[in-house]
């Protein structure tokens, strides 16, 4: 019995330890891009990244929820193209709305989470060329709370296993 109360009590202060050195070390300022390489001129992959709606043919978020509610306004491809979701508990609630448009080369945006927490992150595709491809490099950047921060490590293996899906559909349809 005192082996495995010392053992719960070695898990407890490594945890507590754990956590103290991430809300001390970890940055509030997160960052996470994923890149692919796609077979295709820049333009043809322009058509599935260069509008909110054409993003939400293969958005790896969405997928999440296959009675996802997506309400879509302003021009498609231009600043102000946005739109709303809202879908079960593991899509959650928010906006996103294009702030930046470059054509053929970068679409920036700002999201907006309203539920199962508030938070804004802002996120970019940028087209570059690579021999007779494209790179697509898909940015997220926001502010982590002590708590999120925390969580970092968690939140890089999803974001990870998420943008990679994403860019692999992405290049999927690209490629067609």
């Amino acid at each position: 019995m005192k082996t495995i109360l010392k053992i719960l009590g070695v898990i407890i202060l490594l945890a507590v330890l754990y956590v103290v050195f991430a809300m001390i070390a970890f940055s509030k300022d997160y960052h996470f891009e994923r890149s692919v390489v796609i077979n295709a001129p820049k333009e043809k992959v322009w058509q599935h990244v260069g509008s909110t709606k054409a993003f939400n043919e293969w958005n790896p978020f969405a997928k999440a929820d296959k009675n996802i509610v997506i309400t879509y306004s302003g021009t498609p491809g231009t600043v102000g193209d946005s739109y709303h979701w809202k879908g079960n508990d593991q899509v959650g609630e928010g906006e996103q709305s294009v702030t930046e448009v470059i054509p053929n080369q970068k679409l920036s945006s700002t999201l907006h989470f309203i539920k199962p927490w508030d938070g804004v992150a802002n996120g970019s595709f940028v087209l570059t060329p690579e021999g007779s491809g494209t790179k697509v490099t898909w940015t997220m950047d926001n502010e982590l709370t002590t708590m999120m921060k925390v969580m970092k490590p968690m939140m890089d293996s999803q974001m990870g296993k998420m943008f990679d899906q994403g860019l692999g559909d992405l290049k999927k349809i690209s490629e067609q």
